[in-house]
């Protein structure tokens, strides 16, 4: 059964067993983790890194950027987490997965290339 809403767990580590329902996020690990929403029970991953995605807390709920396109599971799922409401998204083609998957390698290539350019002995904030 598909989601409507998603709670959140903050933890220290993620736990083994997943409950239907929880996104658990671990800060000190940089995870979020989750069942996936459409009820088909896979484990979804999400780092959170400046690359991959980005939890957002308000207060009261949490919100996940960008979507979950779960392209590698049977379900292909594809939906947003904002603000603890599940919002279901249509699914991508084989081609549009593939022209995603090749923008995140060159965000991260170029990302982590900008990092390796300054050594920690020519930064001059210390």
């Amino acid at each position: 059964m598909r989601l409507k809403t998603i709670r959140h767990a903050f933890v220290d580590q993620i736990p083994k067993m997943l409950d239907e329902g929880v996104v658990y996020v671990s800060i000190e690990y940089g995870t979020a983790m989750h069942r996936c929403c459409c009820g088909c029970g896979n484990e979804v991953v999400t780092p959170l890194t400046p690359v991959d995605w980005s939890v957002t807390y308000d207060g009261e709920t949490i919100s996940l950027d960008p979507s979950v396109g779960n392209w590698s599971l049977n379900c292909r799922s594809h939906y947003w987490i904002t603000r603890g409401r599940v919002r279901w998204a249509a699914s991508w083609s084989d081609e549009e997965v593939e022209e995603n998957r090749a923008m995140d390698r060159d965000l991260k290539s170029r990302f982590f290339s900008s990092r390796r350019a300054v050594r920690p002995e020519e930064d001059e904030t210390e």
